[in-house]
């Protein structure tokens, strides 16, 4: 009786441990491609996908290079996905892309490889070098307070404020 009893102990502590595990994997959001920058766009998966889509719908491409880990990215994340304009213009001005690797294109970092780096491809599949943020030392960087200032040349759709 008592080998019995200690037996549906165990396997009752092992049944709850388990339910408790999956429990705890539920509720993680899962990763979408938007990784935080905005659920409501939509984004491509990779450079290449990227630059398909850039010359099929005749939208620039906009890369942004960023780290998890990075203060720097986590606060231009922050502006970029809770602004309702520049969210707008992302979605519907632009086709989407968000890298945390490097791509293959050395024409991505002209100047190092560095994050926050936000660049662009016209879509003649140009890498668009000559439009710049404010900084002498990481030309294609933006802070928070930055994002007025990150134009894509003859494009209404970026002249918005903070």
């Amino acid at each position: 009786m008592m080998h019995s009893a200690l037996a549906l102990s165990l396997l009752l502590i092992a049944v709850s441990s388990n339910l408790a595990m999956a429990i705890k994997k539920e509720k993680r959001a899962p990763q979408t491609l938007s990784r935080g920058w905005g659920d409501d766009i939509t984004w491509v998966q990779t450079y290449e996908e990227g630059l398909f889509q850039a010359r099929k719908s005749n939208k620039p491409l906009m890369v942004i290079h960023h780290l998890e880990d990075c203060q720097y990215c986590q606060a231009l994340k922050k502006v970029f996905a809770e602004n309702e304009e520049i969210q707008e213009m992302a979605q519907n001005n632009f086709i989407m892309l968000n890298l945390m690797h490097e791509t293959t294109d050395k024409n991505l970092s002209p100047d190092g490889q560095y994050v926050p780096r936000i660049m662009f491809v016209d879509p003649s599949l140009t890498v668009r070098a000559d439009i710049t943020g404010r900084y002498s030392n990481r030309l294609y960087t933006y802070e928070p307070q930055d994002i007025p200032f990150c134009k894509y040349p003859h494009c209404e759709c970026l002249h918005f404020t903070l």
